[in-house]
């Protein structure tokens, strides 16, 4: 007699676009029934934040290599459009499976999502389970002495160090066992991730390989040649010292237990702190598990009485590039071109935008998660509240970087700034981060012409400065504080 085929499994895909490290696929090949790969692209659920243009990008082609790699091991790649339990009870339908499961998502709006999928699956008596993957430790589980959540970074990474059990990476699947029946998936280009009338992504194709072939390929790269210069050159935008691993862990096409697993191979001096930079991603989503609306709402409501500058123009000609600092604006181009941003830069940027100009950061958060190929929910909402001064463990509220010493400083010889804006790279290295202090003879045999050819500063730092020192001094004196005075013309 022979020995009955088991009903399918069905392995949900969605952050996770990866084979190796895998414990949901895993699972599902050791059980030994067909499995079916389902990527649901799910618009329409309420509460899910919408991808950005970037990252839709990626997505596309983080899609098509998990299709590839996926197809080695013998499993289709199955798309869909619509909301993931509507999407999965068709499945189940069409193929019969009675598993499904997934690796864990911890943004709570996609958290709840699944928590809804499991408990109505279980109702129907079939199987639904999740496993880690995304991160090295589980918000839930990691409290303070108190039982709450932990607010400072220092004592929560020392408390990951402490008393979080770093698991080795999971085996990927051999030959596994692919169901081959039909789901009326979608082509990938039916999905529509990528931009066609313009095509405006030909920076990224020219700057990134997703998928978990190049995360792999990089992390490796970044281990043999960055990874012990790292802690001293990290800061140096003109220099690839920075892993670049981002988007790749946003996608979930390498996971921390892989990356860590790699670093304790490695014998070099950069691995510690290097740990601790993935530990602030760890950090991030925790405060986003405990603060479901961390993109929206001050974590400090006492932020909540700010009183922002409303000032498109001057929004619109930071996201563009055109404030007329050259650190700041290199960074914004190299965003709007590459999809990403160095870290230091970041920070200069968003300073720049709170500060200098007093827009609330939740228009930088919401530019950066449209732009950004490793827009992730929880890093991106946490580092502009820090920022802010209005976030968890913040910069204190007087601390404002200056734009024209952060550039001599971490960019001496104007190597980035040049490599974003041609149009000022005739000037020497003295004039680089402050054109408008170069002669006017040197302006014009460099052929600048200030405020046309290049803008002229959008405001005055030293003003600006002391502007956002009073507004956030009566903000924090309670006595509310206006930031109108000044207005940027």
């Amino acid at each position: 007699m022979s020995r009955q085929t088991p009903a399918p499994t069905i392995v949900l895909f969605r952050r996770d676009l990866r084979v190796d490290d895998n414990a949901a696929l895993a699972t599902a090949a050791d059980r030994g029934a067909p499995v079916v790969a389902l990527y649901v692209l799910d618009e329409e659920t309420k509460d899910l934040r919408a991808m950005g243009a970037a990252s839709r990008w990626w997505l596309h082609h983080s899609l098509a290599a998990l299709g590839r790699r996926l197809g080695q091991t013998g499993v289709n790649l199955f798309l869909a459009r619509g909301r993931t339990g509507e999407v999965v009870a068709k499945a189940i339908a069409a193929s019969g499976a009675d598993w499904v499961l997934w690796n864990r998502r911890y943004d709570p709006s996609e958290a709840a999502v699944d928590a809804r999928l499991k408990a109505g699956l279980r109702e129907k008596g079939l199987t639904a389970q999740s496993f880690d993957g995304a991160l090295l430790h589980e918000p839930l589980l990691l409290k303070t002495g108190s039982g709450g959540f932990y607010k400072v970074y220092t004592p929560f990474w020392k408390a990951m160090t402490d008393k979080v059990h770093v698991r080795d990476p999971i085996d990927p699947p051999g030959r596994v066992d692919g169901w081959q029946g039909e789901l009326g998936s979608l082509s990938l280009n039916e999905l529509d991730l990528v931009p066609t009338k313009p095509d405006w992504a030909q920076g990224l194709r020219q700057t990134w390989r997703p998928g978990e072939e190049g995360a792999q390929a990089r992390l490796q790269e970044f281990i043999e040649r960055d990874l012990a210069g790292y802690e001293r050159r990290r800061d140096f935008p003109s220099r690839l010292a920075t892993s670049r691993l981002s988007p790749h862990l946003a996608f979930g096409e390498i996971t921390p237990f892989q990356i860590f697993a790699s670093l304790r191979r490695s014998k070099s001096s950069g691995t510690s702190k290097f740990r601790s930079e993935v530990g602030w991603r760890e950090f991030s989503y925790h405060l986003l598990f405990h603060n479901p609306g961390l993109a929206q709402r001050n974590f400090r409501p006492e932020f909540d009485a700010m009183s922002w500058r409303d000032d498109k123009r001057a929004l619109r000609a930071w996201q563009h590039g055109l404030t007329g600092y050259p650190i700041v604006d290199a960074g914004m181009r190299e965003l709007w071109r590459t999809g990403w941003m160095h870290n230091r830069v970041r920070m200069i940027a968003a300073s720049f935008l709170i500060k200098d100009l007093m827009i609330d950061w939740r228009h930088g958060e919401k530019w950066f998660w449209d732009t950004l190929v490793d827009a992730d929910a929880a890093n991106n909402a946490a580092s502009w509240q820090w920022v802010a001064g209005s976030g968890a463990d913040a910069a204190p509220y007087f601390r404002i970087f200056n734009p024209v010493l952060q550039g001599e400083k971490f960019d001496p010889q104007g190597d980035y700034v040049r490599g974003q804006i041609p149009e000022i790279g005739a000037l020497p290295d003295r004039y680089i981060h402050r054109p408008w202090e170069a002669p006017a003879s040197l302006l014009q045999d460099s052929k600048i012409e200030l405020g046309k050819t290049y803008p002229t500063p959008l405001v005055d730092h030293g003003a600006a400065r002391e502007r956002a020192l009073i507004v956030y001094q009566s903000m924090k004196d309670g006595s509310g504080g206006s930031s109108s005075e000044g207005k940027a013309s």
